[in-house]
């Protein structure tokens, strides 16, 4: 594990907070805790975090709420914690922008692997971008910078992306006019609802889905040209 890692735990049941805080500490993570939204706040005035645990079911705004507001401002990794076989928070959850959903209750070693899996994917995403030859890709009007993790828009503005949006739009932009497979795309992106990822991502690129297309019981093409800088 790494011991450089700053986790922040949102949960309004001090026990779990606990629990969970002694945990991480103890495979080698420096844990955070909050109860809600507020103390989260303050502690991210303090502390540059490499994730986030946010639960759902939080006193004030609710874990969606606090997760949309945070990707108006930040792509820092997202681990929700929903309700045990909640299929529409879990949806909605990954539609808001969370990166990953563990159902309550949890085994903490599976946390743990999420947390392992998710951080993984945040720091290693962008080399191999890189290592085959650019740091930017331009398509449409867009380009995506591979070295800041930015995309920008055709306007100049620059769109946050989640973990799963930016692992899913470099896919795409590597093997561009081409049908890739909802598997292949698991693997690029780990996430269990790709369809929701895909919809995510296009609306990050103004609800362009003339860009990804659906390709019916093959996958998705990403559709135009793409220029590697």
């Amino acid at each position: 594990m790494d011991a450089s890692a700053e986790i922040l735990i949102v949960d309004d049941d001090s026990q779990i907070l606990i629990l969970m805080a002694k945990f991480l500490r103890a495979n080698g993570f420096r844990a955070h805790t909050a109860r809600n939204g507020i103390e989260m706040a303050e502690t991210l005035k303090r502390v540059s975090v490499d994730l986030i645990v946010l639960d759902l079911m939080l006193p004030g705004k609710n874990g969606l709420e606090i997760c949309r507001e945070l990707r108006r401002i930040s792509s820092v990794p997202i681990i929700m914690l929903t309700a045990k076989g909640d299929e529409t928070d879990r949806i909605i959850g990954l539609e808001v922008g969370a990166d990953d959903y563990l159902p309550k209750p949890f085994n903490p070693r599976e946390l743990l692997a999420r947390i392992g899996a998710v951080l993984r994917r945040t720091r290693g995403a962008a080399s191999p971008a890189v290592d085959r030859g650019g740091r930017n890709f331009s398509f449409a009007g867009w380009s995506l910078d591979t070295m800041k993790r930015e995309l920008t828009a055709p306007s100049g503005v620059v769109v946050d992306l989640s973990t799963g949006e930016y692992d899913l739009l470099l896919a795409f932009l590597e093997a561009p006019q081409r049908v890739l497979s909802r598997e292949f795309l698991l693997d690029a992106a780990p996430n269990r609802a790709i369809d929701v990822q895909v919809s995510r991502l296009r609306r990050k690129l103004d609800g362009r889905e003339d860009l990804i297309q659906t390709v019916q019981n093959a996958g998705y093409l990403f559709a135009t040209g793409v220029v590697r800088d």
